[in-house]
């Protein structure tokens, strides 16, 4: 690990807590920019395709027209010419744009008339009225002509042939999305919407947040490790291997504190903000380890942007709880913990603080660290006095990384330049200062303990010290007097030491910067018990039979997971971070997509690379083999759709086609159960079939699609997840969702932290759903186990995969009732029950 390296850990307290408002406004902004440039692209060119098929097909339907009634082809020219549009163009019953585009998501039969065509172009957003205008004119001449066709044809002649295509229209920012209603719903406004009999019960975190939090990392008397990561506080029970969690935040948990009866803890949170984009308040929770009930909530709108440090108070059994928040000023203010009522407030400083405690036999001292300072305040009658730490002659550090107190009452502080700094009192300089002069605080001793920073310090009963490293990744341990007795390093793979737990004076839980939890001894090593990602993540897929699951993301690691033991099988480094990936069929080998273009297919037994390809130079976004394995389509940023051939169980591959017609990046897709098709979504909210037998052909006449069984449903845009999307989405909102393999329920992650499951299908808007929260990040990827026994979901920034246990799962006699009463006939599209 380099010295940039180490100086970016330094600071990676002092970058979490101070929030870029301008950059971040600026960014928003940029990528709204870019969205609506895409979105005009895209509709520029589906009015230019539906007017090229008007122009080619007219002249068939007016000849069909003439053979019916000779006046209706002297009419439809009449119509052409009023609308100034070429006499040579189709009517087309698929693709009529009878509803106007509105920002909201809304949902609208064909059958509807159509507005005004001028109210209509008021409604339009200025910067896509170019393009939106075409879309209303085509739309018109259609429905103008379908009023003519059922005028002055004879009965069943033509009047059948636009009525019998029904579809369902929704709106995402602007664009019309038309889905077809499938053979099998014999009235879709008689289906009912409710949400599924199965719920979700939180079984296990994969993770830790150590890379830029500190001091998080207790050992309880009931044998737990208590630690958290994202919204989530773990107690983890070490022999037991055993998990069970505190809920309650809603947002991502910054820092913890254990209370002197070793049973209540605090926990404090950061701000976040709600799916409008509107700061939510932080608090901090005192809760009860023991039976995970909340005893306390702390300042509910007074912190700002988060809470950064806590710490219970030691000389009075812990009755008064000091917490810093992370404002500007970083303000410290003290609370009853049992009334739940402010004691006294005060500014701390503009400069990152890493660190407050209390003085252990005196409630009313308190201590604060971080950039550049040591603090020292006392309280007296709600009111703060300071007093700084003097260097003096000594070399002042940028970071005061930690502290705590020896058994003689000393102030031990760990830095940035890899010393131990011991702080005491000094008398008063009257002969320098005068009368007035009072005592000061300065280092007594310097004791160099590490190469590069100290981030922890951690005390041991007997009144031993341990110190642990950055740069140099050592544990070290000290006697009473700062005697160095014994030392080791942890391996390179886990990162520095961001914080020690002593467990029993020889047992120890050493968490790391690179979000692993260590136990172990000097004697005989250490060994991860927890270990995650860390950075964020995109890439998830199941085993086909297996109780394995694979993740990749920016950090360039690509782990293999099992869901029954709850452990890191294996885990390699990429040259490249992965941003999707999907197992054969057979279970032998997956692929992974890399933001290069490039994929690797590997073998899940040695781990090695038995094939690898190019396909563009953007990032691939899918990965998906066909039912039987026999096909691979990777779906990429460049628009296109590679298929490829797959023979020797996964380890050959001869690229057989591209699927070209997408006009932005393609986000989802999914094979037909015949391996024949695939449904694909992209960038700009379009929905494409493909016939990959007949050569990668796109499949224009979408209406010939909607009866067809799909072997996966992972594609965010159909009509059977249609109800997924909530009114006023923006098209980004919902990152992932799958269905599961039982067809029963749909899951959904979205980019407001939350997890839903719906019923399947679940084809009307605001359809109904259990919503579940953990994550403190946008949601990326959610994936069912090959037995829908549980559920995988998995955060972005917050870099924590969650395990959902299924419960709740219906007997068959009561699904044969519900089928009774369905609406559907008795040749069901799959999922439906």
């Amino acid at each position: 690990m380099d010295s940039s390296t180490n100086s970016l850990d330094d600071a990676s307290a002092d970058g979490s807590t101070e929030f870029p408002d301008r950059a971040s406004m600026m960014e928003v902004r940029l990528q709204a920019q870019e969205d609506e440039i895409t979105l005009l692209k895209s509709s520029l060119a589906d009015a230019l395709r539906r007017i090229r098929l008007h122009d080619q097909l007219l002249p068939l339907l007016k000849q069909q027209l003439i053979a019916v009634n000779p006046a209706s082809a002297r009419v439809l020219n009449q119509v052409c010419c009023s609308d100034g549009c070429p006499s040579s163009r189709k009517l087309s019953s698929s693709s009529a744009y009878d509803v106007i585009p509105h920002p909201a998501t809304r949902v609208r039969r064909n059958s509807e008339k159509l507005v005004n065509p001028e109210k209509q172009r008021k409604r339009l957003d200025k910067k896509a009225a170019s393009s939106a205008n075409l879309l209303i004119r085509s739309s018109s001449l259609e429905n103008r002509a379908k009023e003519m066709v059922a005028s002055t044809g004879s009965p069943g002649s033509r009047r059948g042939t636009y009525n019998q295509e029904q579809s369902i229209k929704m709106f995402i920012r602007g664009r019309p999305i038309t889905m077809y209603i499938p053979s099998n719903i014999l009235n879709y406004e008689d289906l009912k919407m409710e949400p599924p009999s199965e719920r979700l019960e939180l079984d296990w975190v994969y993770g830790y947040r150590g890379r830029d939090c500190r001091a998080n990392l207790y050992f309880l008397p009931t044998g737990e490790a208590v630690y958290f990561i994202a919204c989530v506080v773990v107690l983890y029970h070490i022999k037991n291997r055993t998990q069970r969690h505190y809920t309650n935040h809603t947002d991502c948990v910054r820092c913890l504190t254990l209370h002197p009866d070793k049973v209540r803890v605090a926990s404090g949170q950061t701000a976040g903000v709600d799916k409008d984009g509107k700061p939510l308040q932080p608090c901090v929770y005192i809760w009860n380890s023991t039976t995970l009930d909340t005893l306390q909530q702390i300042g509910l709108g007074t912190f700002h942007r988060g809470v950064g440090s806590v710490a219970f108070s030691f000389a009075d059994s812990g009755a008064f709880l000091c917490v810093i928040d992370d404002s500007n000023e970083h303000m410290m203010s003290v609370w009853d913990c049992s009334k739940g009522t402010k004691h006294a407030e005060v500014k701390n400083t503009n400069e990152a603080v890493f660190a407050v405690e209390f003085n252990l036999s005196d409630s009313s001292n308190i201590i604060t660290c971080g950039k550049s300072h040591v603090y020292f305040w006392t309280l007296s009658a709600g009111q703060f006095t300071k007093k700084q730490g003097i260097f003096g002659k000594h070399k002042k550090p940028k970071f005061i990384q930690c502290f705590v107190f020896s058994l003689t009452g000393d102030v031990l502080t760990g830095d940035s330049e890899g010393n131990i700094l011991t702080w005491g009192k000094s008398a008063a300089d009257v002969k320098t200062l005068g009368k007035g002069a009072k005592e000061t605080l300065q280092i007594i001793r310097q004791t160099r303990a590490h190469e590069g920073s100290v981030f922890t310090l951690c005390t041991l009963q007997g009144g031993g010290l341990l110190s642990g490293g950055g740069k140099d990744r050592k544990i070290i341990r000290w006697s009473a007097d700062l005697a160095p007795e014994r030392e080791c390093e942890i391996p390179e793979n886990y990162g520095a030491v961001r914080t020690i737990a002593d467990v029993d004076g020889e047992e120890l839980l050493v968490g790391t910067t690179r979000n692993a939890i260590l136990r172990g001894t000097f004697s005989d090593g250490f060994v991860a018990i927890v270990q995650g990602h860390v950075d964020e993540m995109w890439g998830l897929a199941t085993h086909p039979s297996q109780n394995n699951f694979l993740t990749c993301g920016h950090d360039r690691q690509v782990c293999l997971w099992n869901t029954e033991e709850h452990k890191l099988d294996w885990c390699i480094t990429l040259e490249e971070y992965g941003l999707c990936a999907d197992f054969c069929p057979n279970g032998s080998v997956v692929s992974v997509g890399l933001n290069t273009g490039r994929w690797l297919a590997l073998d899940l037994l040695t781990r090695e690379v038995v094939f690898e390809s190019t396909d563009g130079n953007e990032q691939l976004s899918v990965m998906r083999y066909s039912p039987d394995g026999s096909f691979l389509a990777v779906g990429s940023h460049d628009n296109f759709i590679y298929i490829y051939n797959v023979t020797e169980s996964g380890r050959r591959y001869i690229r057989s086609g591209k699927c070209n017609g997408h006009s932005s990046f393609i986000t989802h897709l999914d094979w037909s159960k015949d391996g024949k098709y695939i449904m694909s979504n992209s960038g700009d909210y379009e929905i494409l079939y493909w016939d990959i037998a007949a050569g990668c052909k796109l499949l224009r006449n979408r209406f010939e699609s909607k009866d067809r069984k799909w072997a996966s449903y992972t594609c965010v845009l159909g009509f059977h997840v249609m109800g997924v999307w909530l009114e006023g989405s923006d098209g980004t909102d919902i990152n992932a969702l799958c269905r599961s393999h039982s067809e029963r329920m749909v899951a959904v992650a979205d980019d407001f932290c939350k997890v839903h499951l719906f019923q399947y299908p679940c084809p009307k808007p605001k359809a109904p759903s259990h919503k579940y929260r953990g994550h403190g990040s946008h949601v990326t990827n959610v994936c069912f186990t090959h037995n829908d026994s549980h559920l995988l979901s998995m955060g972005g920034k917050d870099t924590c995969i969650l395990q959902w246990r299924v419960t709740g799962v219906e007997s068959r006699e009561r699904l044969a009732s519900v089928s009774s009463t369905s609406p559907y006939t008795s040749s069901p599209e799959p999922g439906t029950s």
